[in-house]
């Protein structure tokens, strides 16, 4: 016992090593619990055991053995140090382990090995396997099979090589022992399943009986491609894509890539390389050499052995190829098939092993022999061998001999030499496309290059392909591996470092401080800087250690500070007793002091069972919010974090539970610092496989960043998560991921890119995408992390000081890579090789060395001499790639590439003198490059630069100086080695070359900026007398110019380049610079870095560009306005043009005195630098222009409507420019400025008018539609400010062009201008514009005579047969095709398109209209500005159609005198006649309408537009085909849409076909009536659709409801139709429509015209009592409804109506009717109206002139009060109003004897004038006395006569004398000849045919008036005089028929009066007269004026 107790007391390590077997199981016992509770892999505790483990396994006494392997298999997993002992451990478990009996034994060994696998160590344990399976115990080899197989049925074959396995099989396969043969049968199985028939070949020498039962095991396996089930530990985020696939029924993408991994090996690879030159004879080199043997056969057999050989050693025999390819092309001069086939075969074969750009040479030199076979065989042998290639293997280099050559061949005597060259240029063309081909085959003949191209369509790449595949999955293949493994050494390396040491760190910021500070992202102020620099001072004063304390230590602390029936509960089975426990938890913490909390003793607690398994989420989320008060109130250590960590990131995805979990880590950030919180946070979630917590865990690191800062944080380690968050399968994590990055990027700026330059280009984009939305933006200052560690306010001296130190830290964080190593001497010896072409693939490695490594460290070794040489290398080409190579090695260097600035760097410059300007754009680039890592102090000392610029050459020293002038003016000092440059600068200034003298002027300021005047006159002393004056001279001019120095960094953001950097490079540049006063200079903004970096001439041009002699003040005006107005400037250049000062503007080039003309005008007017924009050489600059200018249209009208001239006149000289950008910049800003122009409504003058209309006319003609689109969109809007009327002369000019697509767009513009304005825009007269326009119909050009004719038709469209006398005589031919034309489009005026505009604008519109003619005068403005008016309504398509029938034709009869008498009722009368033909016009014409349609409208609207027009139309058919196309639009929802704002036009349509059924069609014998019931269910199903769709319903306008249920009404009345079949179905569905209709209009309008149409069918006598009696049902319907719609009707327009009824019929009137129902109907209305708004109904009566005598107004108050007396709550108030309302009334009965007498005196004819004179009298004095009732019952024409009088005497009282008396027509109309509705109705009824016409022709002309957009104005019940002295009519409900009335009857009065005819009273009686509103009346005054003037001048 003694002893055994000596052991007990031994140190574990010891114990394991004890002779006594039981000391050491008690050893190996105590080494398990250990090692099972040691949490961090990298803990010192496992170093101690390295030496150890090899014992575990091997220990001799079995039973201790067993628990040495448990112990083994738990530090193998665990350890960080385990991999080392991998051979000496494997190697003990295969010797003493599988030997074992024991199955248990045996069954850890193999778990040891798999472990073992798994840390990454497979290659050593496959070693060891396999030298197992030479050891003579069988049972050792079965269980090395075993454990291989193990190994590769969970790692998959691409961890475990099979190649060695697959070599010791067959051995295995012949073992004596049976349990080796069938263990060898498993295997084989195992690795079959993995690489299929690739194993067939190395087995098929074993024993056949076991080959036939391998077979059948194999037909056994699954087809599918087998997936690894276990992983590498860098792979383990693989692991957890596999069972999401699982989990989604394995994701198909998933089984792709795993599918595609599985066929790598090649059974190829597999096969053994056997030696075979031993075994041939000693004189088989005598014997054989193809080239020179005569036999043919033999040739064949060697073309064989050639091709056996190539294929056996593959890329092996590349190096032989170049000796046999020219033997082997030689040799096709063979003509026997089977050698050419053989010598086919071997070169096939051949060119396998080697690149095409190896044999090149060898191949080009045969393609010029003499044999034709030979030929024709090398072009099939190259087309064979393109097909292999790929766009890249076939570069350009490689194309260009080749092409050459083949195209010798095609042009050969041979055909079959001519073919093989088509075939193979047709290959080339197929694999790099014809972009790449096409420059070589410049001079080959279309029906050669039709050839080529029709071999190419038949070739078929399929190696090409499939080896594209492959290469692409092969480049893809290793990324997963490549990021996995260094993702795991990343770790490795990062964890030794990472965790922050808080030595170094304090000397960081002192020692950064002193030197000029580097290159960095600028850092806001307090931003990651400073931030970074408290918190590393933080970190040496409290970072809180705390040893780990063991589970009983933990629970004592705890429970001397929480109540015992907390630590009772924490673990019991009832949530709630938990949960209670949790919330004592919570309170216990919260009242803790700091000091006494023991942090770590509470998480255990919290940690302790069941700890984060908690299953209760309340439970949960309280535990989670302790952890985070205890890291918040507690001295927070590393160790307690590492015991919650865990918890908190499995719970971070949680649902419920994730806020509270990240609220907690950012806790523990505080308490811990992020870097270190965060790299653990990182490596749990990755290494975990729930996706969801791997997103939130990056979503919360993101948000933590922004709020810690970034200081500290381990790039490299991030980067590798990120990566391989990046390649997870879940969308999430890759989002997060991108998140991520985005805030990392606001850190570490655009280098972190490099990083992730190998991601896939999908990923790669989100992240350029992501990074776009970060840049701009600086990083915010951080808010936590700050407090807790930063000691007091003392540190804060310090920080102010170096704030540039936080962009530093960041660059310094990048890893940089060692890459000396890399350039060996090999490499350097390559880079100077004779031949270029191993020099360039020296390059080709140094650049790959450099892109692969990222960023580097500053040790580069032999490089830079090597590369120094490659700069003044011969091949230009080999110089551009150097200069790449130095921007790259700039880039990934970063500020250390200061250190070469003097080896490197100025040589760069030397190259700047190079001949060639892309090489000098790519010198200057890398210049630049550099510069922006090192600054210029290095540049500028010593004596190189000065070196440089004494050398004589004059591209060097432009480009120098130029160079200089850039960076200079941005440095605040500068080395005093800068004066070694002046004197070559002034010998620059007097070079022969103007280039050089000139850049040197520019870089004079800028020198005397840093140097001074003084110093820089010194320096003149040494120059010549005469150079000297003149240098003096330019220093004196320098002088003034001279820029101050960027001195405070204040000044320096405000004028950031001295001017030098493009504007858009300015803002950033500006906090970088807040520095240490020693500061050598400003960093140019990264992005002006990236901009000059691109190596083209353009980018680097303006890179280069410095204002020259401004000073810095002009810069700063950019941001003033750009056109300065100057007073009357405009009108003076139009004086001085007219004067002939200036040229006037008329040149069919701009000559360069037009040009300086322009820019002499434009100096005193535009901004100085916007102007060096506009008149710069090159076009970039107008486009810069053009930008500007749209930029500050609208904030500067005034300036450009002052400049407009200049402006129009600058925009000619752009479209004479080639450049397409530039024209379509322009026109996008002519569209903006007409748009504009019209908006101001400014009128173009003649002068603008003429300079520039003409040229915009010349780009109509472009060949580019997009082009000739835009400049037609100008003309269009061009009209708004311009008259159509002027503008049409120019464009008939424009017909005159050699152009034909301009004669054909000039043509159209000119049909579109007839089309939207009449025929009065044709100038000089519309008979000699047609006869030009018809003379195009015999235009040589189709579209050119289409264009002609369509415009003629157009033409006809408005003026019918005339055209025929306008135009004159024609051709034959030409009349012909003009007639046919004519007939096919039968767009007769009736058909036209109805064009209607809703209610609102069209109000608008007429009175802005009305005031602009106020303001502007002249007649002509008034058309563009009705068109612009109507287009700012929101109508555009309406103002092409609208204003033409009346108004513009007066100005026809203006212009034309003698004609007007005849001429305007000739018009209206032909029109009749046409249309008094009943039905049979219509029908051909309407036949063939859409073709010629759709050329001229291709929107929506018009196409809508044309189907409504069609709707109406005489042809059954026709309107059935519109109906059912609306009927589509309206049943889908989505497209409904379309409709809107054409309802009203659609349902005038549909009432007017209602019209023509019931008066024509149903009258027409001839007509199937089955035809009719077919129409009328189209319209009423259409009617259905539509009024279904709400929106759409309320969008109908009162009175087109009116007509629609007039029509519906009538329809319904309709006995014909009863008589019918389906007639009953017809009525009921009419039926069914009502009452939608009803339902879904518009409550106000429908209601509105049910009353209007209540009122006209009372007053019809012929109406039927039937009819009455559906309207009031309607009305009734309606009154049940007003309880739910009374909120959405406007009542006040309801009132009115009611009013105007109750005026019309008034009580006695209505008692007087037949039926009673009427006036129920109304009292029913009225009652509920009041019933449902109470006393609030008499506000409602705002829109009645004279309330007081308003019978509405007495009743409504009768109701009220009656209503009142029910309810008892009657108040005085009312009482009183109501009375004195009464009394008023009766007072107006002497008032009425009295006005009885006046109208009695104007109806005798001797007292009229009295009369009116009375009249006029009293009518003053009582301004609100009602004449009304005495008016009513007279006749029209009395009541015309009453009001004219009293104007005329109005005129006369107000001293305005006398004025015609035509003026009294405006408010009051005549309707002479024309049936008013009341005979309308009646007509209707009629069936006899005589009748029609009329009413047929109304509705004709009421489409024309809807086209003309004059529908809308409304009707009012003859208003009372008074309103003609006072206020102007109240607008109120019109028929759409009423409309036409009037206008006619003015026409027609006009004429009467003129005619002097007396009137018969009788004859007009007019019921619906109505007036137009205020502003129309004043535009009908203004047509008067001028019938008035015409009359006069006829007299």
């Amino acid at each position: 016992m003694g002893d055994d107790s000596e052991w007990l007391k031994l140190p574990v390590d010891q114990k394991c090593e004890h002779k006594l077997w039981k000391a050491r199981l008690n050893g190996y016992e105590e080494s398990l619990k250990i090692f099972q509770k040691i949490r961090d892999e990298k803990s010192p505790e496992w170093s101690k055991f390295l030496g150890l483990i090899k014992k575990f396994v091997t220990d001799s006494n079995a039973v201790v053995q067993l628990k040495g392997l448990e112990a083994a298999l738990v530090y193998v997993e665990n350890a960080h140090v385990a991999g080392k002992t991998t051979g000496e451990v494997v190697s003990g478990v295969v010797s003493k382990v599988f030997n074992q009996p024991k199955a248990k034994a045996k069954e850890l060994g193999i778990e040891i090995c798999l472990m073992y696998i798994e840390i990454e160590k497979g290659e050593t344990v496959q070693e060891e396997l396999l030298k197992g399976l030479d050891n003579k115990n069988p049972k050792i080899i079965v269980a090395c099979i075993e454990t291989l197989r193990k190994a590769l049925s969970e790692f998959g074959s691409k961890i475990i090589l099979l190649k060695p396995i697959i070599k010791v099989l067959p051995k295995l396969f012949e073992s004596r022992d049976k349990g080796v043969r069938d263990e060898a049968k498993l295997i084989a199985v195992e690795i079959y399943r993995w690489i299929r028939d690739v194993l067939r070949p190395p087995l098929q020498n074993i024993n056949s009986v076991q080959l036939k039962e391998l077979e059948e095991e194999w037909v056994k396996l699954p087809t599918g491609a087998p997936k690894p089930t276990r992983f590498l530990r860098s792979q383990q985020e693989l692991q957890a894509k596999l069972e999401q696939q699982q989990s989604a029924g394995g994701d198909a993408e998933g089984g792709g890539d795993d599918g595609d991994e599985v066929p790598q090996i090649d059974a190829y690879e597999l096969l053994e390389a056997v030696e075979i030159l031993s075994k041939l004879p000693k004189d088989f080199y005598d014997k054989i050499v193809v080239g020179k043997d005569t036999n043919v056969m033999l040739v064949a057999l060697a073309a064989k052995c050639l091709t056996g050989l190539a294929v056996g050693l593959r890329k092996k025999f590349g190096q032989y190829a170049g000796h046999v390819v020219p033997t082997i092309l030689e040799k096709f001069k063979e003509k026997k098939p089977q050698v050419v086939q053989a010598l086919q075969e071997a070169i096939d074969a051949i060119f396998l092993t080697t690149t095409l750009q190896n044999i090149s040479e060898d191949v080009l030199a045969v393609m010029d022999n003499k044999n034709p076979t030979i030929k024709q065989q090398t072009s099939l042998f190259i087309a064979r061998s393109f097909r292999h290639c790929t766009a890249s293997t076939l570069p350009k280099s490689l194309l260009k001999p080749f092409c050459a050559g083949l195209l010798k061949h095609i042009n050969d005597s041979a055909p079959e030499v001519r073919d093989a060259a088509f075939e193979a240029l047709g290959t080339a063309l197929k694999v790099v496309g014809e972009k790449a081909v096409n420059p070589f085959l410049v001079d080959v003949d279309k029906l050669k290059l039709d050839r080529i191209k029709e071999c190419s369509e038949k070739v078929e790449l399929v190696h090409g392909k499939k080896a594209g595949l492959a290469a692409e999955k092969k480049e893809f293949k290793p990324v997963p591996g490549r990021t996995a493994s260094s993702g795991a050494a990343g770790d490795k390396d990062t964890k030794d470092i990472s965790v922050p040491k808080p030595g170094p760190l304090k000397k960081a910021p002192a020692t950064k401080a002193g030197g000029p500070p580097k290159k960095g992202k600028p850092s806001a102020p307090g931003g990651a800087g400073s931030a970074g620099n408290k918190s590393k001072k933080g970190l040496e004063t409290k970072e809180i250690v705390e040893p780990e304390l063991s589970i009983e230590v933990c629970e004592e602390k705890a429970s001397a500070v929480l109540p015992a029936t907390c630590i009772q509960l924490l673990d019991s089975s009832n949530w709630k007793e938990r949960l209670a426990c949790m919330e004592e938890f919570q309170k216990a913490v919260e009242l803790m002091d700091r000091t006494e909390m023991p942090c770590q003793a509470l998480v255990r607690m919290l940690a302790k069972k069941p700890g984060w398994k908690e299953t209760n989420f309340q439970v949960m989320q309280m535990k989670l919010h302790i952890v985070a008060l205890i890291a918040q109130k507690g001295n927070f250590s590393k160790t307690s974090a590492q015991i919650v960590l865990d918890g908190l990131v499995d719970k971070i995805g949680d649902v419920k539970c994730g806020n509270n979990a990240k609220e907690a880590m950012t806790a523990i950030a505080e308490a811990c610092m992020l870097p270190w919180t965060a790299e653990q946070v990182m490596s749990m979630a990755f290494s975990q496989k729930n996706p969801k917590n791997q997103s939130e865990t990056l979503n919360w690191l993101s948000n933590a960043i922004k709020e810690f800062g970034f200081s500290g944080l381990n790039v490299k380690a991030f980067i590798s998560n990120v990566k391989t968050a990046l390649a997870a399968t879940n969308p999430a994590v890759r989002t997060s991921a991108i998140t991520l990055l985005g805030v990392m990027y606001l850190y570490v700026g655009p280098s972190l890119r490099m990083f992730f330059e190998d991601e896939k280009p999908a990923l790669l984009s989100q992240i350029d995408a992501e990074f776009e939305k970060m840049q701009g933006q600086s990083p915010p200052a951080p808010t936590r992390g700050i407090s807790k560690h930063s000691t007091s306010g003392t540190d804060e001296g310090e920080d102010g000081d170096e704030p540039d130190d936080g962009g530093n830290d960041v660059v310094d964080l990048l890893p940089r890579t060692e890459i000396s190593d890399k350039i060996t001497s090999e490499l350097v010896s390559k880079i100077g090789d004779k031949n270029w072409k191993i020099r360039k693939e020296g390059l080709d490695e140094v650049a790959g060395i450099i892109n692969e490594a990222k960023f580097i460290q500053p040790n580069i070794g032999e490089l830079p001499t090597a590369l120094k040489g490659r700069l003044n290398d011969s091949n230009k080409i080999l110089v551009q790639q150097t200069l790449t190579i130095l921007q790259q090695l700039a880039v990934a260097m970063g500020p250390n590439i200061k250190q070469h600035v003097k080896n490197l760097g100025i040589p760069i410059i030397t190259v700047l003198g190079d001949s060639k300007n892309n090489v000098r754009a790519a010198a200057l680039a890398t210049v630049n490059a550099w510069a922006e890592q090192t600054g210029m102090k290095e540049w500028l000392e010593g004596e190189d630069l000065s070196e440089e610029l004494k050398r004589e050459n004059p591209f060097l020293r432009q480009e120098l100086l130029g160079w200089l002038a850039e960076k200079l003016p941005t440095l605040r000092s500068t080395p005093t080695d800068l004066i070694l440059c002046v004197p070559h600068l002034y010998s620059c200034l007097e070079d022969r070359n103007g280039d050089v003298r000139k850049k040197a002027q520019d870089a004079l300021p800028f020198f005397m900026m840093h140097l001074g005047y003084e110093k820089m006159a010194k320096a003149t002393g040494k120059l010549k007398p005469t150079s000297k004056d003149q240098v003096l001279a330019m220093l004196e001019k320098a002088k003034a110019n001279m820029p101050a120095k960027p001195a405070a960094p204040a000044k320096a953001i405000s004028k950031p380049m001295g001017g030098s950097a493009p504007a858009k490079f300015q803002p950033a540049s500006g906090p970088v610079e807040d520095s240490v006063s020693s500061t050598v200079e400003l960093k140019p903004d990264p992005k002006k870095a990236k901009a000059l970096g691109v190596s083209s001439k353009a980018k680097s041009a303006q890179g280069k560009k410095v204002p020259s002699k401004t000073s810095l003040k002009e810069d700063e005006d950019k941001s003033g306005p750009i056109f300065i107005v100057v007073p009357n400037g405009k009108e003076q250049r139009i004086k001085d043009e007219k004067g002939l000062k200036v040229l006037k503007w008329n040149f069919t080039t701009p000559r360069d005195e037009y040009i300086e003309q322009l820019k002499t005008q434009m100096s005193s007017c535009v901004a100085k630098w916007l102007q060096d924009e506009m008149f710069h050489s090159d076009f970039q600059h107008h486009n810069k222009a053009l930008a500007v200018m749209v930029d500050h249209l609208e904030s500067e009208k005034e300036g450009v409507i002052g400049c407009l001239d200049l402006i129009l006149k600058w925009l000619t000289l752009r479209f004479f420019d080639t450049n397409t950008s530039v024209l379509m910049k322009a026109l996008e800003y002519l569209k903006l400025l007409f748009t504009l122009l019209s908006e101001e409504e400014y009128h173009l003058t003649e002068n603008e008018a003429s300079s520039f209309i003409p040229y915009l006319i010349l780009k109509v003609g472009e060949p580019k539609d997009v082009i000739r689109k835009d400049v037609r969109a100008i003309l269009n809007r061009m009209c708004l400010v311009y008259p159509a009327s002027k503008m049409f002369p120019f464009i008939m000019e424009g017909t005159k062009s050699k152009n034909s697509k301009q004669r054909a767009e000039c043509l159209e513009e000119l049909g579109c201008l007839v089309e939207s304005y009449g025929m009065n825009v044709c100038q000089p007269t519309p008979g000699k514009a047609l006869k030009e326009i018809a003379i195009h119909i015999g235009d040589r050009d189709n579209t050119v005579r289409n264009a002609a004719l369509n415009t003629i038709v157009t033409v006809y469209n408005v003026h019918g047969d005339q055209v025929f006398k306008l135009i004159g005589t024609l051709s034959e031919k030409d009349m012909s095709m003009l007639e046919e034309r004519i007939k096919r489009s039968a767009k007769r005026p009736s058909a036209a398109p109805i064009k209607q505009i809703e209610e609102k604008p069209q109000r608008t519109q007429s009175i802005s209209s009305n005031a602009n003619m106020l303001r502007k005068g002249p007649a002509e403005d008034m058309s563009s500005k009705l068109n612009q008016a109507r287009s700012m309504s929101g109508h555009p398509e309406a103002a092409q159609m609208v204003r033409r029938e009346f108004q513009l034709d007066l100005d026809e009869i203006e212009n034309d005198n003698g004609t007007v008498q005849c001429e305007m009722p000739e018009l209206v009368q032909h029109k009749l006649d046409d249309i008094f033909e009943p039905v049979l016009i219509p029908e051909p014409k309407i036949r063939a309408v859409s073709p010629h349609f759709d050329d001229m409208h291709s929107n929506t609207a018009s196409t809508i537009n044309f189907i409504i027009s069609q709707v109406a139309s005489g042809d059954i058919n026709t309107s059935i085909q519109a109906l059912t196309q609306i009927d589509e639009v309206l049943r889908q929802e989505d497209k409904a849409e379309a409709m809107s704002g054409h309802i009203d036009q659609f349902l005038i349509a549909t009432f007017m076909q209602l019209r023509l059924i019931y008066n024509t069609h149903m009258a027409d014998e001839k007509l199937e009536k089955d035809e009719i019931i077919k129409l009328y269910s189209c319209i009423i199903g259409n009617m259905i659709s539509l009024f279904q769709i709400e929106s759409l319903a309320r969008e109908a306008s009162t009175g087109v409801l009116k007509d629609l249920m007039h029509g519906l009404i009538t329809l319904m009345l309709d006995s014909r139709i009863e008589d019918l079949e389906e007639g009953q179905q017809v009525i009921r569905s009419v039926n069914l429509l009502v009452v939608k209709v009803l339902e879904k209009s518009d409550q106000t309008n429908i209601l509105s015209a049910l009353l209007v149409l209540l009122q006209d069918s009372l007053l019809a006598t012929a109406s039927s009592p039937k009819f009455s009696e559906l309207v009031m049902k309607c009305l009734w319907r309606m009154v049940r409804l007003l309880p739910d719609t009374i909120n959405s009707i406007n009542l006040d327009r309801i009132l009115l109506d009611i009013h105007i009824f109750m005026k019309v019929f008034p009580k006695e009137k209505l008692k007087q009717c037949k039926s009673e129902f009427p006036i129920r109907t109304l009292k029913t209305l009225l009652h509920t109206l009041c019933k449902l708004k109470g006393p609030k109904i008499l506000d409602h009566l705002t829109m009645i002139d004279n309330k007081n005598e308003s019978e509405l107004e007495a009743h409504l108050c009768r109701m009220m009060k009656h209503s009142m007396d029910q309810s008892g709550s009657k108040s005085d108030k009312e009482t009183e109003k109501g009375a004195s309302r009464i009394d008023e009334k009766s007072s107006k009965a002497k008032v009425n004897d009295f006005l009885a007498e006046i109208f009695k005196k104007i109806g005798s004819k001797e007292n009229t004038k009295e009369g009116l004179a009375e009249l006029y009298e009293y009518k003053k004095k009582y301004s609100d006395a009602d004449i009304e009732p005495f008016l009513k019952n007279s006749s029209q024409f009395f009541q015309s006569y009453v009001e004219r009088g009293l104007r005329v005497i109005e005129m006369e009282r107000e001293g305005k004398g006398r004025i015609p008396s035509s003026t009294g027509i405006s408010s009051q109309v005549e309707v002479t000849c024309v049936p008013a509705p009341t005979s309308t109705v009646s007509s209707i009824g009629n069936t006899n045919g005589e009748e029609v016409g009329p009413s047929v022709y109304l509705e004709r002309l009421k489409i024309l008036r809807q086209r003309c957009g004059l529908d809308n104005t409304k009707q009012e019940d003859r208003p009372p005089l008074t309103s003609l002295l006072s206020k102007p009519a109240v607008p109120t409900v019109a028929s759409s028929t009423d409309m036409l009335h009037s206008k006619l009857s003015q026409l027609r009065e006009s004429r009467e009066q003129h005619q002097h005819s007396d009137l018969d009273s009788n004859q007009s009686h007019s019921s619906g007269t109505m007036t137009t509103s205020s502003s129309s009346t004043a535009n009908i005054d203004d047509l008067k004026k001028r019938l008035e003037r015409i009359k006069s001048s006829r007299k």
